[in-house]
């Protein structure tokens, strides 16, 4: 008894990653070439706490659904930064999702494909198919999960933000199969520290591992999400640091603007300090950026 009695306690102490882990893609993977034997995927903890996702070729989302009593019909899916070289899976994924659910919001975080020559065949879309592949898992599956189909956004953090801004403007250049003709459309975006274009102010290392040293100017253009705003765009909530080092602020005003200039709700959040990469806590200011977003889902009805 007493036994049983100390592994139950360990089990309480042992906090679930997710409530579930799903597949993105049933068989073969769209764009895929054979995984190579030394391609294995790798999660290290970092000296500074966060795990850092590496070699990703099988694409899932972890859900994370709230209690129903709680559940108020809104999803997000969440994109981990990390220069389209690793994920920040907890930093900017677990942990966040944790947040969303203290709302009542079902939080789905994305583990999607690093850009690699050696496991796509064409390494700049990988990203993107599979968050038009979340958009449309989560949707085809709100009923199951408790979710309004109408309330499904999208969330991304530095290279992350760059993916969710990309489906944001290209949600109708539909790169995967989607028979039943879906909307891969988010209904909000939220934008955390994105990487925005790859023209002006971009963050290069996210530019060259997506597209490559000798990207095109057709691709650099395409995914200048700045360039691509129109006034079906949806409803954009953006933070981002006046102190970032990594990924310049001007990346968000410039996404910004371009809301602004075809009327489309947005509201931008910018911070004096806290450089790049801050998740949810940026430690110079008192401020909580999460609440701000909280603030500004309530006013969408969205919560």
């Amino acid at each position: 008894m007493k036994y049983l009695t100390a592994m139950f306690m360990v089990l309480l102490a042992v906090p679930a990653i997710a409530q579930q882990e799903i597949k993105l893609y049933e068989g073969k993977i769209p764009g895929s070439k054979v995984t190579p034997a030394d391609y294995k995927e790798e999660s290290p903890k970092g000296a500074d706490g966060i795990t850092r996702t590496a070699k990703v070729s099988e694409p899932t989302i972890a859900a994370f659904l709230p209690a129903k009593e709680k559940a108020n019909g809104a999803a997000v899916i969440i994109c981990p930064g990390g220069g389209y070289g690793i994920l920040a899976i907890d930093h900017e994924g677990y942990n966040v999702a944790k947040r969303f659910n203290d709302l009542g919001v079902a939080a789905f975080v994305l583990k999607y494909r690093l850009p690699s020559d050696a496991i796509m065949e064409d390494k700049s879309i990988g990203p993107l198919m599979d968050a038009q592949q979340a958009m449309y898992v989560v949707r085809k599956n709100a009923a199951k999960w408790n979710v309004n189909p109408a309330k499904i956004g999208i969330m991304g953090f530095s290279a992350g933000g760059h993916l969710a801004s990309t489906l944001t403007v290209h949600y109708n250049d539909v790169k995967i199969a989607d028979k039943e003709q879906l909307s891969l459309r988010p209904d909000f975006s939220i934008l955390i520290y994105p990487v925005i274009s790859f023209n002006a102010f971009t963050h290069q290392g996210s530019a060259v591992n997506l597209i490559g040293k000798e990207g095109t100017a057709e691709q650099r253009d395409y995914f200048s999400s700045e360039k691509h705003v129109t006034a079906d765009t949806p409803p954009t909530f953006l933070v981002h640091a006046n102190d970032d080092g990594g990924v310049p602020v001007q990346n968000s005003i410039l996404f910004n603007e371009a809301l602004v200039s075809h009327k489309v709700k947005a509201e931008m959040h910018l911070y004096q300090g806290g450089g790049h990469g801050f998740g949810l806590n940026n430690k110079t200011t008192s401020d909580d950026w999460f609440e701000r977003l909280r603030n500004w889902m309530s006013a969408n009805k969205w919560l």
